[in-house]
């Protein structure tokens, strides 16, 4: 069972598509009072939780996460001046991080798997990435001013820090979209270990389609796990990069 976490947002909920329509049984959990699109919500292998991950005890945490063999997070601020400036303010990482302790407290055979949304303007501390200086100056502000963006680095680099490649409960992939677009259907898309342009002065473009069928992707081809996991890979469309 596959659970994912914002699953009524614009990603979200291509995301538990695309892995329904490859016989993935998935759990989606969304906040009170939000609903799956019709075409999603009576189908079969779906079951729905809704409530406020950050409000729930660690009995309910741990409830919730049993079985589940994977967790995407799709988690992010809602594009208002109260989204954006209001509580809470670490949505994503603070949820991330209740979510995973809940899955240490597992008995489990195997690492769970997870795969966060997160976007081409967090480093990957790990490698070094190199930014111009007027990026990191961007960047910066954008960490101090925006929360949405400081709230994403820190949700990245909990994964990063706190769970090596050979952790025994957890196994990561953080997937970075660029300047993300509404498209009809998935086209051919482009992993890269970094940025090949800058997401700040010349971004490219990531289709939402593109970025649930890459989650699904690394969920159901274990050759492609392998390859990225414990890393940061940033998606492009395959004509953006």
């Amino acid at each position: 069972m596959i659970i994912v976490l914002g699953a009524t947002g614009a990603t979200g909920r291509l995301v538990v598509a695309e892995l329904l329509n490859r016989g993935e049984t998935v759990r989606a959990v969304v906040r009170p009072g939000s609903k799956l699109p019709d075409a999603l919500a009576h189908r079969e292998r779906l079951s729905v939780t809704r409530c406020d991950l950050l409000k729930l005890s660690e009995y309910e945490l741990e409830t919730l996460v049993a079985g589940a063999t994977a967790i995407v997070s799709c988690l992010g601020h809602t594009m208002s001046l109260h989204g954006i400036f209001g509580p809470p303010r670490r949505l994503v990482a603070d949820s991330l991080r209740r979510v995973c302790r809940a899955v240490q407290l597992q008995p489990q055979s195997t690492p769970v798997r997870i795969v966060l949304m997160n976007t081409a303007g967090v480093s990957n501390r790990d490698i070094g990435e190199q930014v111009s200086m007027p990026q990191r100056v961007v960047i910066t502000l954008l960490r101090l001013f925006l929360p949405p963006h400081a709230d994403n680095e820190l949700a990245a680099n909990y994964l990063r820090l706190m769970f090596p490649p050979d952790d025994a409960a957890l196994e990561w992939v953080v997937v970075r979209p660029d300047t993300l677009h509404n498209d009809a259907e998935p086209r051919a898309y482009e992993l890269h270990a970094s940025p090949t342009r800058s997401a700040i002065f010349n971004a490219g473009k990531t289709s939402r389609p593109n970025v649930a069928r890459c989650m699904a992707d690394l969920l159901t081809n274990a050759a492609l796990w392998h390859e990225w996991k414990s890393k940061m890979p940033v998606i492009y469309d395959a004509a953006s990069s």
